[in-house]
């Protein structure tokens, strides 16, 4: 690896990176709040409710993900009605809220799925116990619900957020210049293919380790909570 490369790349693909854990940051605070309550929907006696999670799911988890953004960016800003309302458009014609906005969408699918089967993991006996001493329904949920299903999902969740993570490089499809966005820039000035993307590879697992790390201590912590 040529170190005047590394020298002049690594400011660049720095710069990208605070993008990057942008993307991922908002893609984690929204997604998992808007994941839990995807779960619930789709645990819901109401019918409709339940019906139109559960399509929600079945429509970001078939298909990629790219192509989410693409129909967000592109396909959205081809409607009037959007273009010509100043929230939705504040939403999706900058390319960094677009980008931001599919991550969101794409990881509730996904985590509306991991808690899902963390809600159904509960044992019924425990949930009825509670609601016996007179507990709320939000109590119930906030005290035993919830936590219980936080320790039976942060495993799964894990992976997420590293992928999270990664896929915040396809906003580089739509002139967003995260680190994959430099990346590519910088291959195209100086044709240092392999040494561009081992360095935005490392960055990458870099940022993963972290996140990664984070979350296992978490899971330790709450492992130890009784």
């Amino acid at each position: 690896m040529d170190p005047e490369i590394v020298k002049y790349a690594v400011p660049f693909l720095l710069f990208g990176a605070k993008t990057t854990l942008l993307i991922a940051l908002f893609g984690i605070g929204f997604g998992f709040p808007f994941g839990i309550a995807v779960g619930l929907g789709r645990g819901s006696k109401n019918r409709i409710l339940r019906n139109s999670c559960d399509a929600y799911c079945a429509i970001f988890r078939g298909t990629p993900m790219l192509v989410q953004i693409f129909v967000i960016y592109y396909g959205l800003a081809q409607v009037s009605f959007i273009r010509q309302n100043p929230v939705l458009w504040w939403m999706i014609g900058d390319g960094l809220h677009a980008a931001i906005l599919a991550v969101v969408l794409n990881t509730g699918a996904y985590t509306g799925e991991i808690f899902r089967t963390g809600f159904l993991s509960l044992p019924k006996g425990l949930i009825e116990a509670a609601e016996a001493c007179g507990m709320s329904p939000w109590h119930v949920f906030a005290r035993v619900k919830f936590p219980l299903a936080l320790r039976q999902a942060l495993p799964a969740y894990s992976s997420e957020a590293a992928i999270i993570v990664k896929e915040s490089s396809l906003a580089s499809t739509i002139t967003v210049l995260e680190v994959t966005g430099y990346a590519k820039r910088l291959m195209s000035e100086t044709f240092a293919i392999m040494d561009i993307f081992i360095i935005t590879a490392a960055l990458y697992l870099a940022m993963n380790v972290v996140a990664l790390t984070a979350l296992k201590l978490l899971e330790r912590r709450l492992s130890l909570v009784r």
